[in-house]
């Protein structure tokens, strides 16, 4: 209720992210990528270099779908 009743604090002003929105695949065409990559990481620990040609498969699928904005994959790794 304290929040609600201060006045002096600067509003908020929304703006989008730096390098835009990652959308949803809301069809799933990508989902069989995606979960081939989450085993990836689940087997190694966690550790994201060792499952990186998925991350770039995953990545290329949602480009080629046009559910991602096509960007070179060398800036992504």
């Amino acid at each position: 209720m304290s929040t609600a009743m201060n006045f002096s604090a600067k509003s908020f002003t929304p703006r989008p992210p730096d390098k835009g929105a990652f959308p949803l695949d809301h069809f799933g065409e990508c989902s069989a990528f995606k979960e081939q990559f989450m085993e990836c990481l689940r087997h190694s620990g966690y550790e994201s270099a060792a499952c990186r040609q998925r991350a770039m498969a995953y990545l290329e699928c949602r480009m080629d779908r046009d559910v991602s904005i096509r960007a070179l994959l060398c800036n992504a790794s």
